[in-house]
């Protein structure tokens, strides 16, 4: 069944939003004539299940140049990306592949897009082999696959063979029309849903070279116009007041004092647009996005990372940070324009070039000591902010004919970049810029750098089997320094010597072959909605809620379900009007050896109340063990091992008791656990009519409502997370799968003639503009 609406650039539907004198008005143009069935055709789709909305294009970019795409999943309008979900608030114009080598004797680039002749050298094949394909791991979804590793993934693949001059414009700055490289590309994006994984998407690359010749220094790089605003500010002030920087490390949380090597192209708003510089709203952009390069063909390779300025009325005041020349490394003249590569050569030359410019709050700072020219004319006004392009590249590597080799990045949010809303106005000094600088917060972002590249590649998986299982570190508490009288070279000595107390081994790497595997919740149950006049019966079963594994534990983490309704589809909208969740209860265990100090500790997932008895109780039936009575002020010591001191606290509220904790029940209470969890396997007296097992249905009535308004309602499932990685309990998306539906009278009711038919308003005039 075919429903998505896959959004082409020859629609004319397209809103590309105008940006004053800026060229950049008629980007698409060009793409809206009328081609034939022959000609490749550019379509977007987008991401929306996690907390980052993004246009995606089968032709190597991401972001829609300013305009807006309908969501081919819901028909909604995206404009470019959107972060927080559902917020309006935009950080991207236009992000793009570039890709650079040496073949034979030339010097050649493809790019995706780029700001200045306006051309796009990739492109998807001709319609339908062209299109997008998608993939999910969640097995409600009409796209599951047991190969998908994401709960959205988009699959399409481009090449930069085409050279029709319909569609790939000539390079005005070489004089030539574009000559490819001869590569195709096999791009998957990934995107999830869960707490820990929604402000991520991971992008995965097969670069082949399908031409005859080999394709040596191979650079690539990814190339972002990120500007930042809300939709009500889709203008020059909305673009022309962002900032751009690269952030290498932060510190690891702990006592330990590690550092993480983030390296990440990062982009935001200067100054979060507050309210009157003192308050935040609902359209103030205080959130940070950046670009990380998760994998490459080689652990060797150089890295750059460039930004520069377009001025498109005066060339002279082009700006990008640009290195002095020295006799190993001559200043490259780019012509007129300081910072703009344009052509091939120029743009190699950046993709090339290992340089690393200075933040763009620096800018008005002189860095000629260090080997930069001096700060530009307008470096004052810069460095508030400005309209700004960056390209993080990587490389050489040479690409054989028929060869395909890997490359992977992440683009990562994160939020309340900005913390107070006074920040800029207060503390921004192009001459100073560390006052200000000091006030931004990468915490949020450099979290989920971590998560993304632990989804990439799970720290402690040894994936391919061969006994490595990544990169750790161990931090030690309770040193302390010791003398020891020795003698050496017979000569009495004193030396001094560390002793470690406690010590604590953290996986945080990978073993380098990529695992594309995250925690998950339970699949949410299949449910239906039965209407009658002022209320719902909601049915639900939860088969699959209760019986998958969770893919990164390996457990079956079921553990309740919970019921909301909501009067329009936002997030925010969903209430929830009834969980039901398992009889269980953690076990926290005094720890002797916890770091950094001794004091309990979750090891365990949760145990149930059953067996809890077992353990501690008199027998497995003793009704009297009452596990709640043993806190963390008055906990159970063991009688036989006196040192083995624990407690207790239920995992969620324990409402499992029908119509007493919950009013949630099963449809067939007395049903035993199924034969077979097969259907088809099953006995016929396990089954529903409709086919499903009778143990795993469930039922709601909703009372109260008003019958002549629409309601959301879903039915989610959640896990008990996992102690041993920290994760919380996570529980699928209120929104996602949500159904609306009236509280009347259900139509097969009306067709079956168990009801009156009557007509309102009574005479119906069919003139008349009810």
């Amino acid at each position: 069944i075919v429903f998505l609406t896959v959004f082409s650039l020859l629609a004319t539907s397209v809103d590309i939003a105008s940006r004053d004198a800026d060229p950049k008005i008629d980007l698409n143009s060009k793409r809206r004539r009328s081609l034939s069935q022959t000609k490749p055709i550019v379509e977007y789709t987008a991401h929306n299940r996690g907390n980052i909305q993004l246009a995606i294009a089968n032709n190597g970019t991401f972001g829609t140049l300013g305009g807006s795409i309908p969501d081919p999943f819901t028909g909604e309008a995206i404009p470019s990306c959107i972060y927080p979900k559902n917020s309006d608030i935009v950080f991207l114009w236009v992000a793009a592949l570039w890709i650079g080598a040496v073949v034979g004797r030339d010097t050649l680039v493809s790019c995706a897009n780029e700001d200045w002749y306006r051309t796009t050298e990739f492109w998807p094949d001709i319609k339908p082999f062209g299109d997008f394909q998608y993939k999910s791991m969640d097995e409600s979804s009409a796209f599951f696959a047991e190969d998908a590793f994401s709960e959205e993934d988009i699959i399409c693949s481009y090449t930069d063979t085409v050279t029709d001059p319909s569609l790939v414009e000539s390079d005005p700055t070489d004089a030539r029309p574009h000559k490819p490289l001869g590569i195709k590309i096999s791009q998957r994006s990934m995107s999830w849903s869960y707490s820990y994984a929604d402000d991520f998407i991971l992008f995965d690359y097969q670069i082949e070279n399908i031409g005859h010749e080999i394709l040596k220094d191979v650079y690539m790089g990814i190339y972002l116009d990120g500007d930042v605003w809300h939709v009500t500010r889709n203008g020059p002030e909305g673009w022309n007041d962002d900032m751009v920087g690269f952030y290498r490390t932060h510190p690891v949380e702990g006592d330990c004092g590690f550092i993480d090597t983030v390296n990440v192209a990062w982009h935001a708003d200067n100054d979060g647009d507050p309210v009157n510089h003192s308050q935040w709203d609902e359209k103030s952009a205080r959130g940070v996005v950046g670009i990380k390069v998760i994998r490459t063909p080689s652990d060797s390779l150089r890295y750059s990372y460039n930004w520069w300025i377009i001025n498109y009325g005066d060339a002279t005041r082009d700006f990008g940070p640009r290195r002095k020349g020295t006799p190993d490394d001559p200043y490259r003249d780019f012509g007129p324009r300081m910072g703009t590569p344009t052509g091939d050569r120029n743009k190699y030359y950046v993709l090339r070039h290992e340089e690393f410019d200075y933040d763009l709050l620096t800018t008005a700072v002189d860095h000629s000591d260090e080997g930069w020219l001096p700060p530009p004319e307008d470096a004052a006004d810069f460095a508030r902010g400005y309209d700004t392009r960056h390209l993080l590249s990587f490389g050489p590597f040479d690409v054989n004919p028929g060869e395909k080799l890997p490359i992977s990045f992440a683009l990562i949010g994160g939020e309340n970049f900005h913390q107070d809303a006074a920040d800029f106005n207060t503390y921004h000094d192009p001459y100073n810029p560390n006052r200000y600088y000091d006030k931004l917060d990468f915490s949020a972002l450099a979290r989920n750098l971590t998560w993304a590249s632990w989804v990439y590649d799970n720290p402690g998986v040894d994936t391919d089997g061969d006994d490595y299982y990544g990169k750790y570190r161990v931090c030690c508490y309770d040193t302390s320094v010791v003398e020891i009288d020795t003698t050496i070279g017979g000569v009495d000595t004193t030396i001094s010597q560390v002793v470690y107390g406690l010590c604590d081994t953290t996986f945080y790497e990978g073993d380098g072959v990529p695992d594309f595997r995250g925690a998950s919740p339970p699949p949410a149950p299949v449910f239906w909605v039965l209407p009658r006049v002022g209320s719902f019966r909601i049915r639900f079963n939860g088969q699959r809620s209760e019986t998958t594994r969770d893919q990164f534990s390996d457990l079956a983490d079921f553990e309740g379900y919970r019921v909301y309704l909501a009067r329009d589809e936002r997030p925010n909208s969903f209430s929830m009007i009834a969980s039901f969740d398992k009889d269980d209860y953690n076990k926290w265990v005094w720890d002797e050896g916890r770091l950094p100090e001794p004091g309990y500790a979750l090891l365990d997932p949760p145990f149930t109340r059953h067996q809890l008895q077992c353990l501690y109780g008199e027998s497995c039936s003793d009704s009297l063990f009452e596990p709640l009575r043993f806190t963390r002020t008055r906990p159970y010591v063991h009688s036989l091992y006196p040192d083995s001191i624990f407690y207790f606290e239920g995992q969620d509220f324990n409402a499992s008791i029908p119509d007493i904790t919950t009013p949630i029940k099963k449809i067939y209470p007395d049903q035993a656990y199924p034969s077979s969890l097969n259907p088809d396997s099953a006995l016929a007296d396990e089954l529903t009519e409709d086919g499903y097992l009778k143990y795993f249905e469930y039922e709601l009535t909703v009372d109260n409502l008003l019958p002549t308004v629409p309601y959301w309602i879903n039915v989610t499932a959640f896990d008990f997370g996992s102690p041993k990685s920290g994760l919380g309990s996570l529980e699928t998306p209120p929104v996602q799968g949500a159904q609306v539906a009236y509280p009347l009278t259900a139509v097969d009711d009306v067709k079956d003639g168990n009801l009156e038919v009557f007509v309102y308003p009574n005479p119906y005039r069919i003139d008349e503009n009810y």
